[in-house]
């Protein structure tokens, strides 16, 4: 059932989401006109000094916190008030990450600025921030400080956010304290993240101008914490098949999934298990199949990736191409619906047992959102009437009721979207994507069949998982606590 939202008329919400894109970026421009922000005092405020410059530099390349020696600070050394360090996707942003960082360098010194080609974030943890804390074991004041007060720029797209607020959370479980708290430059198509926290949905169009009052914001911005919960991922697939995987996943030795759960048909005696976390949202179907062409056309022609418009308008094209608007032969296995590969089973907060959802015939795609901002700021699941939500929990109240969705509330929302142009009337908010369920922990079972590959994506990160003809993948997702730190850009 498309459940009608609350809120203005109709046509005002499909202006105002069709607008609202250009309406960021010129504000952001007249923002960044008022008032000068002094290049001195901010590189006083933020550069870290060069002898901790050079050591984090050279611990990360040598791939060892002692580097190729460390010196101790004398007393007379400062630390900055906020010291920085940015990470810089040069394929983001319709390529003008390089001049970016070129910029970023000018202002704050080149071994603060990392761009994501050359130094991945894992590193940076391991070793860049290991050999501050080996100099503060040391005694080293000033590196004990810098450690203490740093701050991270991420200027690129969700799914490089998510990449670094991952590798950050690796602090956690190593109990290697404080998490350095995140701002963002918002670089990507739909910048979700980026949104939730105040930095806007795009770069301002005047954006040499507005990189100083970025930084400052960066500095003077409040520390918020992202969410009560993050969610960790795991995915199991039979042995043997070749998994693209984005950055935000890794192998791991151990797989978590639950083995409660009775599945139909047979299991792999042997699996390769992948796991990492995202804090928006998680996707399978034709968005993350046309995620995934986009981001390959953009490895292979850069030159056509200018910008967000003009990638909308490839995503757009990608959507026509691959038969998303138009199915034209329903005997092609990946054109049906994920009901003939999927089965969802859920779990609900504070709770143990498992339910099986239904999944609506029909739907190519299904999300399980966080954080409430989807395809470049919009609201899917939209804001139900209190009306509707009665009759919901009346109609499932011995099965699944819905409740009033929050950022906080520890729940994943998990809806449909069918064809493109059911797709298409969702985004522009003329009505809200097909409700599935509000669960804490999900569980999806997919059998290949005729199909050979499924596409998947985390956080905007997209990638192509082989399916096997006998046995089936196996996704788990599960609320854990979230420790990662936002700087608030409102």
């Amino acid at each position: 059932m498309d459940s009608p939202s609350s809120g203005t008329s109709e046509s005002t919400r499909w202006l105002t989401t069709s607008r609202s894109s250009f309406v960021e970026s010129f504000r952001s421009v007249r923002l960044s006109a008022i008032g000068r922000i002094d290049k001195k005092d901010l590189r006083k405020r933020i550069l870290i000094p060069e002898y901790l410059r050079f050591a984090m530099r050279d611990a990360i390349l040598s791939k060892d916190i002692n580097g190729v020696g460390l010196i101790i600070s004398d007393a007379n050394c400062e630390a900055p008030e906020e010291p920085m360090v940015v990470f810089v996707n040069s394929k983001s942003g319709g390529r003008h990450g390089p001049f970016l960082k070129s910029r970023l360098q000018d202002i704050m010194g080149e071994e603060q600025v990392f761009d994501l080609s050359v130094v991945k974030p894992p590193d940076f943890v391991q070793y860049g921030l290991g050999c501050l804390e080996k100099l503060t074991s040391l005694g080293d004041e000033c590196a004990k400080e810098v450690r203490e007060k740093m701050r991270i720029v991420v200027a690129g797209g969700d799914g490089t956010v998510g990449w670094v607020l991952g590798s950050l959370s690796d602090l956690n479980k190593q109990k290697r304290k404080p998490v350095p708290p995140t701002g963002i430059i918002p670089l990507g198509t739909g910048n979700d993240l980026s949104r939730s926290f105040g930095w806007g949905g795009s770069f301002p169009f005047a954006w040499k101008s507005a990189i100083k009052r970025f930084l400052h914001k960066v500095v003077t911005g409040p520390i918020c914490r992202l969410d009560r919960y993050s969610w960790h991922i795991v995915v199991s697939t039979p042995s043997g098949e070749t998994v693209d995987l984005p950055y935000s996943l890794k192998p791991t030795e151990e797989c978590f999934i639950d083995k409660d759960l009775d599945v139909e048909g047979e299991i792999s005696e042997t699996s390769t298990c992948f796991e990492g976390v995202f804090y928006n949202y998680y996707s399978i179907g034709m968005d993350a199949q046309v995620a995934y062409g986009f981001h390959q056309l953009r490895d292979e022609k850069p030159y056509l990736a200018q910008g967000p418009i003009s990638n909308k308008l490839i995503y757009s094209g990608y959507g026509c191409g691959q038969g998303w608007f138009c199915t034209p032969c329903m005997s092609d296995p990946s054109l049906r619906g994920l009901k003939n590969i999927l089965q969802v089973h859920i779990m609900k907060a504070n709770c143990s047992k498992w339910e099986k959802v239904p999944v609506p015939s029909g739907v190519r795609t299904i999300v399980a959102l966080n954080l409430h901002h989807y395809g470049s700021g919009r609201n899917p699941w939209g804001n139900l009437k209190p009306e509707y939500l009665e009759k919901m929990m009346l109609i499932f109240i011995f099965y699944r009721g819905f409740v009033e969705a929050h950022a906080d509330d520890g729940l994943l929302e998990i809806f449909g979207l069918k064809q493109g142009w059911h797709a298409s009337l969702v985004m522009v908010e003329l009505i809200s994507a097909k409700h599935i369920a509000q669960a804490a922990t999900i569980r999806l079972e997919i059998r290949g069949g005729e199909w050979r590959e499924a596409y998947m994506q985390m956080d905007g990160e997209p990638w192509k998982q082989s399916m096997n003809n006998e046995y089936p993948t196996f996704v788990e997702i599960k609320m854990v606590p979230s420790q990662s730190l936002m700087i608030s850009g409102d």
